[in-house]
């Protein structure tokens, strides 16, 4: 069995999903292998497009002027644009490897890495959609790729994961419950430190 994963396995869920899962299934990639050739590189695409669209741009909220940041506040938030993706990633497949014990799934952390990559490569793509930040077109793109994701979630965990596709439907509506309540709890955060003056001024 390979121990790797190949990036044209992505270029394969557009055309032929069911083949590509199956063939990670086949796999037994090291989560080291998987983190720092592929994850951390696609989980970088987002800030930097959103850097350069904002530098050239600025963000269009409808008919308003756009929204201009120095570039310095534009790499402060790229950055913690990053991590926050970076520990979206790490926590998503470190619940999704807690939950393989009780559905009785693979629990290997390397093919929890692979899968939460491969099934996240749609809203990687999608952000492509940062290097023009205007809210109405980003949302047009990125809302279809989100229900992508979730499709290719649902399809492909139980296949990856060696369990039955009443037990990868459970599993895979939880792991979507931890991600909604985990977007919301970071609404949430935001707002309090942005109410509390910890964040870039966007008054005019």
């Amino acid at each position: 069995m390979d121990s790797e994963i190949s990036p044209l396995l992505l270029f394969r869920l557009v055309f032929k999903p069911s083949a590509a899962f199956e063939s990670l299934a086949r796999n037994r990639p090291h989560a080291t292998h998987v983190f720092f050739k592929l994850s951390l590189w696609l989980i970088a695409l987002p800030p930097v497009f959103a850097y350069i669209g904002t530098m050239n741009f600025g963000w269009q909220l409808g008919a308003a002027e756009p929204l201009i940041l120095p570039s310095a506040v534009m790499i402060r938030i790229s950055v913690a644009y990053f991590f926050l993706l970076l520990f979206g990633f790490l926590s998503t497949a470190a619940v999704a490897r807690w939950m393989s014990w009780t559905y009785e799934a693979r629990h290997s952390m390397g093919i929890h890495f692979a899968l939460i990559t491969v099934v996240g490569s749609p809203l990687i793509v999608g952000s492509a959609a940062h290097l023009y930040p205007h809210a109405f077109i980003n949302a047009l793109i990125l809302v279809p790729t989100v229900i992508w994701s979730m499709y290719l979630l649902y399809r492909g965990l139980p296949i990856v994961l060696k369990i039955s596709p009443e037990r990868g439907m459970l599993m895979a509506s939880a792991l979507i419950g931890y991600l909604l309540v985990a977007f919301v709890s970071l609404l949430g955060i935001t707002v309090v430190l942005w109410g509390y003056g910890i964040g870039p001024n966007v008054g005019i």
